[in-house]
């Protein structure tokens, strides 16, 4: 499986001709072919990617079912299924600083392998666990498995992403891209995997999902080196205080958290929208794919001319302005009350617009996190990074499940959330500065 994943994801890698610098000074990505890319990658960073892809295997062949299980065979009343869900996403969102300090303090190595065991743990457990304390306990295990070996991969990525562009390779941005469209990868396949798996049982499914993690560990037990070349382990306390005292920094989280806050209403807000204009959640599905498969098809080409035009904050503000404008389309089509499958296309087009955002903010976000963290500090601030975010995410929610409830004309609350991710461009940081050993940014 790891082979096919490898070669897939090397033909969608592009980069182009060394000693070309974008506006920013930065190295423009080579475009050359796709093999020549996945070919100059260090072994390190192909295990890396690849682990990304098989990670969202293994998460997303379980975790779609999981709701419907709990209900169903279980019995769970509603709100403790919405409950036991928000758990999941806590214990694995909100602890990812802590698994970025353990990253800086003990090294990637030992928290991946970590992650990896607890979460065939509780893969296995929650296969088995029949009653409401037994379904918890697995999915705080599942959820803080990804708080472990989340933040180590990507702080690690981030860092190699750096070296990437210092040796001249191209822009650190294709190489996160890479990343991302692996994630996405595994994304769309784990939950045809899962569904597959479901005409047996929800067990089978979290049993394959543990040993998808079961080859993982087994790879980075072979493959992960104890130490890597550069990367340095802080022992000294203090690195939460200096991060709380990191304005630059903090702006950027809260920029991203109103990202994630608009990538949040695919499940809230969207199914809203769909069920309004057809009587039906089943086009969902279909949306949801869509935008799966703009990410692995397009996000390589768009990184890449993003890369030759673009800074990190200007990438940024475009992404966060393509958002916006999705949620612009479906307020200003919501008076007309259109239904079936013309309701649809503004739904579509709000999908469009998002995913063709993301395109944009995730790569620039991850690769600015190494030229505002402190040194040795990267796992921490790519924690806290997530963690922020979740956190607002979690307040804005909210406040968005209220707007959509208070009986407002159509398209306010569109409208509002159309604001969020506009306004959210003032917050980036604006004044050009040279990160430790990494070029010049934005």
């Amino acid at each position: 499986m790891t082979g096919l994943i490898s070669r897939a994801l090397a033909r969608r890698a592009v980069h182009a001709p060394k000693g070309e610098n974008s506006d920013d000074g930065t190295p423009k990505a080579p475009r050359e072919s796709t093999r020549r890319l996945w070919r100059d990658l260090s072994p390190l960073l192909r295990l890396l990617i690849v682990t990304q892809c098989a990670f969202n295997i293994g998460f997303f062949a379980v975790l779609p079912f999981l709701a419907e299980h709990l209900g169903t065979a279980i019995g769970m009343a509603g709100w403790l299924v919405g409950f036991v869900l928000g758990l999941r996403t806590f214990s694995q969102q909100g602890l990812f600083v802590v698994g970025g300090s353990l990253v800086d303090r003990y090294g990637v190595r030992p928290v991946v392998l970590a992650g990896c065991v607890l979460r065939i743990a509780g893969f296995a457990w929650l296969g088995f666990a029949e009653a409401s304390w037994t379904v918890i306990g697995a999915v705080l295990v599942i959820g803080f498995a990804a708080a472990l070996f989340s933040p180590a991969v990507e702080s690690e990525v981030a860092r190699q992403a750096v070296v990437w562009e210092e040796e001249g390779h191209g822009s650190r941005t294709r190489l996160l891209a890479l990343f991302s469209v692996a994630g996405q990868a595994g994304a769309f396949v784990g939950p045809l995997l899962g569904a597959l798996l479901l005409a047996v049982d929800f067990r089978t499914a979290c049993l394959a999902g543990a040993a998808v993690f079961v080859l993982v560990l087994a790879g980075h037990l072979w493959l992960m080196p104890q130490h890597i070349p550069g990367r340095v382990r802080v022992r000294q306390r203090g690195g939460a205080r200096l991060l709380l005292r990191n304005r630059r920094f903090l702006t950027l989280c809260c920029a991203y958290g109103t990202y994630l806050l608009a990538y949040n209403q695919l499940y809230l807000a969207l199914p809203d929208e769909v069920q309004r204009a057809t009587g039906s959640q089943a086009p969902l599905s279909w949306l949801f794919a869509l935008s799966s498969v703009l990410v692995v098809f397009a996000q390589l080409p768009i990184t890449r001319w993003a890369g030759d035009r673009l800074d990190l904050r200007r990438s940024m503000t475009a992404g966060l302005l393509l958002i916006a404008s999705g949620f612009a389309v479906v307020a200003a089509a919501r008076p007309a009350g259109w239904t079936g499958a013309a309701g649809l296309l503004p739904a579509a087009g709000f999908v469009v617009l998002l995913t063709l955002g993301q395109m944009l903010v995730v790569p620039a976000a991850r690769a600015w996190v190494p030229d505002l963290a402190e040194e040795g500090r990267i796992g921490l601030y790519m924690g806290a990074l997530s963690s922020v975010s979740g956190l607002i995410v979690l307040a804005g929610s909210a406040a968005t499940g209220s707007l959509l409830d208070t009986g407002l004309p159509a398209a306010v609350p569109w409208l509002v959330l159309a604001a969020v991710p506009a306004l959210a461009v003032t917050l980036l940081p604006r004044r050009k500065e040279r990160a430790r050993g990494a070029g010049a940014v934005a």
